[in-house]
């Protein structure tokens, strides 16, 4: 029977797998395999050099432990590749397409190495519309989000692709643990905790038909936490899309999914973003360097309760309410002045949903220099976001520590923050 090597990377699902579903279509015999190869995850972020981060290691460990068929392997991809064409003598080799640009350019020489020896074929299984197909009227991407918006949502983007099973194949494979993806030490056991890692049906039930009205209540339940799951592929946005757009009152919700196709967007006709503000005045503006103010902000101790409160949560849980992220951005970027760079490497490592894509325009829309970006005078006060989003202090009470004092004075911090834009401009 004629085989196909299944290359599974940020897609860990068997359904609505395009690359699996056309093996199946074409009736192949299919050998999944995994490549853990953090080196070619590594790209820069100023003076920070990243690959994967370490929350979003532990979430790799569980997420790989739900497809125990997969062969995994360890090294240079191209090579583990070429090997397991030969082992197998597969005559296919299938995987679903990724947007960083340091990946397309590995993918584009895996592709042309490969396609020596066997057909290469990739699809689309991360977005609802991949980048080339949007662009405005004069044949240009789009920069700012409403009508990119206006422009896909009333695409149909199919129906999803129906779930297949993997058979246990007989290839020699390494086990999860052999990836060593888990830290030494245990501070990330609360992760486990929160998420339920461990344990079979643990996604929490989610009702988008409120999330208009509760999505900034940092006290109450109501965002999906599916950041996670998209982030490595583990629900496609499709299957997303197609179980909410149907049901009353959910736009606000389904809109945020094309949200982040917008930073997909970006991230590929802009590709310099991932490191560099897309507003290149912004290149030269005069951010402050200090370590011990950033430490401070990193470990929860600014003296801001929600502040802290949401570091905290980061720390505790591998992820922060979406309010929270744009509150304790703001105050990182614009009462302290430490460059966008510092935070984004902060969650890169912390968050278990690290999204390249989101990560990036999330800090540079709050630091004002992206595109559809917050404007720079936009400084959120942390107090009046509190009150208005906390209004029960449940969220402060539950992810707060220790209550400091505050290490600067807002009105001070905002007035400076604004003397710099001034310069700037």
């Amino acid at each position: 029977m004629t085989k196909a090597l299944i290359w599974f990377r940020k897609d860990l699902r068997l359904e609505d797998n395009p690359a699996l579903d056309k093996a199946v279509e074409l009736g192949l015999e299919i050998i999944p395999v995994f490549i853990y190869a953090p080196q070619e995850e590594s790209f820069k972020l100023g003076k920070h050099k990243l690959d994967i981060g370490a929350a979003s290691k532990v979430w790799l460990h569980y997420a790989l432990k739900e497809l125990p068929e997969l062969i995994i392997r360890q090294g240079n991809s191209l090579e583990e590749l070429k090997k397991l064409i030969k082992e197998t003598g597969a005559s296919y080799v299938f995987w679903n397409r990724r947007y960083e640009p340091f990946i397309i350019k590995r993918d584009k020489e895996i592709r042309e190495q490969l396609s020596k020896q066997v057909t290469v074929e990739s699809f689309n299984g991360s977005l609802l519309v991949e980048p080339w197909h949007i662009k405005n009227l004069q044949g240009n991407p789009y920069k700012v989000f409403t009508p990119y918006y206006k422009k896909i949502k009333d695409i149909d983007f199919g129906k999803t692709c129906k779930k297949h099973k993997l058979k246990q194949t007989k290839y020699k494979s390494l086990t999860v643990e052999e990836l060593n993806l888990l830290p030494q030490a245990g501070w990330y056991k609360p992760i486990i905790d929160f998420w339920g890692l461990e344990k079979t049906n643990k996604r929490s039930k989610f009702k988008a038909d409120e999330y208009s009205e509760l999505r900034d209540r940092l006290d109450r339940d109501g965002t999906s936490k599916l950041a996670p799951y998209l982030a490595w592929g583990q629900v496609s946005p499709r299957q997303v899309w197609n179980k909410y757009i149907n049901q009353p009152s959910t736009e606000a919700f389904t809109r945020q999914l094309i949200w982040r196709e917008f930073s997909y967007y970006l991230m590929y006709h802009f590709p310099e973003t991932i490191n560099q503000a897309l507003n290149k005045k912004f290149r030269g503006f005069n951010w402050e360097k200090s370590s011990s103010n950033l430490k401070k902000w990193q470990k929860g101790q600014t003296g801001y309760p929600v502040v802290d409160a949401a570091m905290n949560q980061l720390w505790q849980t591998g992820w922060m309410h979406n309010r929270a992220r744009m509150i304790v951005a703001s105050f990182l970027t614009k009462d302290l002045l430490i460059h966008w760079h510092d935070g984004a490497a902060w969650f890169w490592d912390t968050l278990v949903d690290a999204d390249l894509a989101n990560n990036t325009m999330g800090w540079q829309w709050v630091a004002g220099s992206g595109a559809d970006a917050s404007p720079y005078y936009r400084i959120f006060n942390p107090e009046i976001q509190s009150k208005k989003f906390d209004p029960s202090s449940d969220y402060k009470n539950q992810w707060l520590k220790n209550q400091l004092g505050p290490m600067i004075d807002h009105k001070f911090a905002r007035e400076r923050a604004l003397e710099h834009y001034k310069q700037m401009t």
